[in-house]
Order: C-alpha cells, then sequence, then structure tokens
C-alpha cells in the first residue's frame, strides 16, 4: 500500500510537472507576443460601460471613480442594480455628479425575471446603450487611465467580437485569507488562461473585464442566453466563439479587489468558483486535479519517509514546492505583474494546496450560495433556486 501511494504521489508529481513546463511556455507565447506587437495607431470607437451592481461593496467608490477617470474620448456608463433603492446605486450616483462630462444613466430591475440576476441587468443596460461596443465589468475592478484604450484596440480587426483582460488579485483589506485568495488570482488563474490561449487560443472571457460588439451580443440571442448560468463570463465568450467571432486576449492587466477577508466567506467564494467550473467544463475540471503539485509531494513524501528514505523524501518535497514557485514566477510576476514577488513564491505552495481541497469540495454537492441565495447547480452549468 505505501509503494502504491508512492507511485501515485510519484505520478501526480510528474503531471503537475508537466503542467508547469505548460505554463512556463504560455508565459513565454505571452509575452513574446506583447513585446512583439510594435506600436499600432490607436483606435478610439465611442464605448459603453455596463456596471452592475449589488449593494454598497468595500472599496465599491474608489472602483468606480477609476471609471470615470479615463483617458479616452467618448463613452458613457450604465449602472443597474436589483433595488432602485440600491446603496450601490445611490453611490454610483454621488460618484457620477463628480464627473459632469462623462455621461452616466442609471437602472433597475425591479421584478426578477431570470435565475441570474446579472444577465438581466446587462439585458437592461444594453437595450439603454448608445455604442456598438459593450464594456462589461465588475464592481470589483479598480482600472488605470488607460484601460478603455487597451480594451478598445483589439477591435482594430473586424473579425473580433469579444476581448477579455488578464487580472492579479489585490488583497487591499490584508488579511491571510484575503491575500491566499488573491495569489489564486493572480496565479492559478493566469496560469490556467496561458495554457488555454496557447493550445487552442481563447474561447471564453474573463468576469472582471469582457468586451462584446454589439452585433455578437444580438448574434448569440442577447444577454438573456446566460439568464440561468453561474458563468456567464464563460457562456458568453463561448457562443461569441461558436458563432464565428474571434475572442481576444488583451494585454493590458487589470487589479481585482478580494472583498473577502474572513476565512469563511473566502472558502465559499473559492468553493463556488470550482463548482462553477466543474459543471462548466466538466472533463477539464476533473483533469484539473493533476495540475496541482503540494497535494501529491506531501503524499510522496510521507510514503518516502514511511519506506525510510528521508532524503527521498526531502527530494520529493522540494521538487513540488519549487515547481509551484516556478508557476508564481512566470504567472503572477512577469504576466500578471504582481509587484510583491516575494508573497507570490512564499504563498503560492500554499494555495496549490488549498486550490487542490477546493477542487475536491467541488464534487461534495450541488449547491452554491450567492448573493444571499442558494441555487442548485446542473449540466452546463445552469442554476436553479433553492427555497
Amino acid at each position: 500500500m505505501i509503494v502504491f501511494l508512492l507511485a501515485l504521489g510519484c505520478f501526480g508529481l510528474l503531471t503537475s510537472t508537466v503542467f508547469m513546463g505548460m505554463v512556463l511556455a504560455g508565459a513565454r507565447h505571452y509575452l513574446r507576443r506583447m513585446n512583439g506587437a510594435g506600436p499600432v495607431a490607436a483606435i478610439t470607437p465611442p464605448l459603453s460601460l455596463l456596471k452592475p451592481l449589488h449593494g454598497e461593496e468595500p472599496g465599491l467608490e474608489a472602483n468606480l471613480t477609476t471609471f470615470f477617470e479615463q483617458d479616452y474620448p467618448s463613452f458613457e456608463i450604465l449602472f443597474c442594480a436589483r433595488d432602485a433603492g440600491d446603496p450601490g446605486l445611490a453611490l454610483a450616483r454621488r460618484v457620477s455628479a463628480r464627473f459632469p462630462r462623462v455621461p452616466a444613466s442609471f437602472f433597475s430591475t425591479n421584478e426578477l425575471r431570470y435565475i441570474n440576476a446579472k444577465a438581466q441587468s446587462m439585458e437592461l443596460m444594453a437595450g439603454a446603450a448608445s455604442h456598438a461596443i459593450l464594456v462589461i465589468s465588475d464592481s470589483d475592478v479598480r482600472v488605470t487611465p488607460d484601460y478603455l484604450r487597451a480594451v478598445a484596440a483589439p477591435f482594430r480587426d473586424e473579425a473580433v467580437g469579444g476581448m477579455t483582460c488578464l487580472y492579479r488579485g489585490v488583497a487591499a483589506g490584508g488579511g491571510l485569507w484575503a491575500r491566499l485568495e488573491a495569489v489564486g488570482m493572480s496565479v492559478e488563474m493566469t496560469a490556467g488562461v496561458l495554457v488555454a490561449d496557447m493550445l487552442e487560443g481563447m474561447k471564453f472571457v474573463l468576469g472582471p473585464t469582457m468586451a462584446f460588439r454589439t452585433e455578437a451580443i444580438r448574434q448569440m440571442g442577447g444577454f438573456a442566453v446566460t439568464a440561468d448560468y453561474c458563468a456567464d463570463d464563460f457562456v458568453l465568450g463561448a457562443e461569441a466563439y461558436k458563432l464565428g467571432w474571434k475572442v481576444a486576449l488583451s494585454h493590458h492587466i487589470i487589479d481585482h479587489m478580494v472583498l473577502n477577508t474572513s476565512f469563511v466567506a473566502s472558502i465559499q467564494h473559492q468553493i463556488r468558483w470550482m463548482k462553477s467550473t466543474r459543471f462548466s467544463r466538466p472533463k477539464g475540471h476533473f483533469g484539473t486535479a493533476l495540475t496541482f503539485s503540494m497535494p501529491f509531494g506531501i503524499l510522496a513524501a510521507a510514503a518516502a519517509l514511511a519506506l525510510g528514505a528521508p532524503w527521498v523524501a526531502a527530494a520529493l518535497l522540494a521538487w513540488s514546492v519549487l515547481t509551484r514557485i516556478a508557476i508564481a514566477w512566470a504567472a503572477g510576476h512577469l504576466v500578471a505583474r504582481e509587484p510583491d514577488w516575494l508573497s507570490l513564491i512564499l504563498l503560492y505552495p500554499v494555495r496549490d494546496f488549498m486550490g487542490f481541497c477546493f477542487w475536491a469540495a467541488s464534487y461534495a454537492s450541488d449547491r452554491v450560495h450567492w448573493r444571499g441565495r442558494i441555487f442548485r447547480l446542473s449540466a452546463g452549468g445552469k442554476m436553479s433556486a433553492v427555497e
């Protein structure tokens, strides 16, 4: 039995090492494309920003302010919440009043018709938008003044129907759990996108920032196509790709603010992510287990110790840590441009082990907690409310 556990641990170390090589190759592919792009003529088509809101989240005022401070000639911002009295919507009005040159509109859905309330908000805002390119970003995102110029750039190619940006996690409030979640955003998420982009190109978008031509949204049936889905970003990107549009990955990196500072809130959020992926992409999600290194390193080391080989145990564990450091450096520091590289290499091995635990927990049930409600997930990532 001990020999079997040692073999299983070594097999997992082998597969996770292969994944490390793929991440390094993906990072090289991404950086070479970015550095070799050269100067291009700027395009600045008018843009409509859609901002779904839900309550007055921590840091919301600072987040929203960055969107009004854009160095861009023509854009509008549309906000929508479920309730007209939503405090986040009231805050957006106050921020907007400081920037009278930026057209802003405010909406509420009131009666909830869709399982995914965000889909209903986006549908309402899109119907009122004035421009042919829609930029959707979450409320927990903070951007730099050149953000809209970067978002507009891929649409120079008429074949591009959608685009998205990588992001780095920012634990603005500090705390260990928030920092570990932020490292997962900066490294784990980035690593997966780099490998997918290198192997098959982009067939999805990422929720913190996604932009589409209105024609692409119209062809897929509007935002109602995501009405019953948890991973609306995955659905929108996949639908655009299936319709023959290109989906572009920008070289612009944005900040995704971590709102969950407590252990319980952080764990619930990350398990919900994992469950969403499990139902949206079941085969790929199952294979994700073989990309983690620390659980297999610990298993192999424990088995080697039980067999009386302490130096082998130390070597196996050290190798598992080194592969995580390499991924953290390549994906988190070089690509996501996380300046605190020391935190990355110290925390990512821990986050890798936690990620495996979240992966295992994703198979424990089909229920997720979201915005104070409980939903049941089914095949394809569809949701149904649990009363």
